[in-house]
């Protein structure tokens, strides 16, 4: 267990969205403990906020999106993994575009421009929610599971008909250090056979051979290789990272998940949620009652997680 965790400076980057290919600066400031993740919009309006939380989740293809205040941010997945890889747990994400900078396709460039800002402890402890009974959402033949541990663990399981990838399995238990050596770096992917599809949708638009592994027929088109030789698990195991950081408080228990996505990943925080029976919260203030986690001394996050508890 540990105290929260901030940045000890503002930084800032500047790309273009994977999928709406229009130019973002991103910027991270830091936060107060008990804000969590807060996306704040300076696309020229009046700077609305918006707690990365699952309630605020929306349907969208091949990213993760969240909705409210009058405005919605997309692709947000790779900067929440770099934060939850990182174990950063209070930070405003300005944006000035409605999707986050892809950058290089993987959670790497926001690892590098935390830890040139620096982290900081603060004086709050961090609370976990620990899985105590197993939770999963099936659908065909994927699946995302949750089950008890005493650590934090993710094994993810692909399946795709290409020589490159076929069947891959890798295993990952959660560091900081074991973060941003394994998993940080792996870059989105996507198969050249269905790009022209996907433009069709309008996305894409930013995509290019800089920001993700295109996979031809029987090999990649970036001249660079790949970074790992199971690059693409490592790239979705990031993904769950990302998506599950919305259920607002880091977790400890195993996620197994076998061709899963985006959809199933946040499905399987909303079946938490639906069950508190399934976990209790470690790591809370002695001080802090039901009543008081509901005031604005605490996250709206952590304030529900507290009332399902009790209740």
């Amino acid at each position: 267990m540990r105290a929260q965790q901030t940045l000890a400076n503002a930084v800032s980057c500047t790309g273009v969205g994977l999928h709406s290919g229009k130019p973002v600066t991103l910027t991270l400031r830091p936060a107060t403990p008990n804000t969590g993740i807060v996306f704040v919009n300076r696309n020229g309006k009046d700077g609305a906020s918006l707690a990365a939380s699952i309630e605020h989740v929306v349907p969208t293809e091949l990213c993760t999106a969240i909705s409210g205040n009058g405005f919605q941010v997309q692709t947000i997945e790779h900067v929440l993994a770099a934060l939850a890889g990182l174990d950063i747990d209070n930070v405003y994400v300005e944006l000035t575009a409605g999707e986050a900078p892809v950058m290089d396709g993987s959670a790497g460039h926001f690892v590098r421009l935390i830890q040139s800002a620096g982290i900081v402890s603060q004086s709050r402890r961090q609370p976990y929610l620990k899985i105590t009974q197993p939770l999963e959402v099936v659908d065909g033949v994927r699946r995302v599971r949750i089950e008890p541990s005493s650590t934090t663990k993710i094994t993810y399981s692909i399946q795709y008909n290409h020589p490159l990838i076929q069947t891959q399995t890798y295993g990952y238990e959660h560091s900081a250090h074991l973060f941003e050596r394994e998993i940080a770096d792996a870059r989105t992917f996507g198969f050249l056979q269905e790009v022209e599809a996907i433009w069709a949708r309008g996305l894409g638009q930013g995509g290019n051979l800089d920001n993700t592994i295109v996979l031809s027929q029987d090999g990649i088109l970036n001249e660079s290789g790949l970074r790992f030789t199971n690059e693409f698990v490592r790239h979705k195991i990031l993904d769950l990272i990302g998506d599950f950081s919305l259920l607002g408080v880091p977790f400890i228990g195993h996620l197994i998940a076998e061709r899963s996505g985006h959809a199933l990943h946040t499905r399987l925080v909303q079946q938490i949620l639906a069950h508190p029976d399934s976990w209790v919260l470690l790591n809370t203030e002695d001080s802090v009652s039901v009543h008081e986690s509901r005031s604005a001394m605490a996250t709206p996050r952590l304030a529900s997680l507290v009332a399902l508890q009790a209740s």
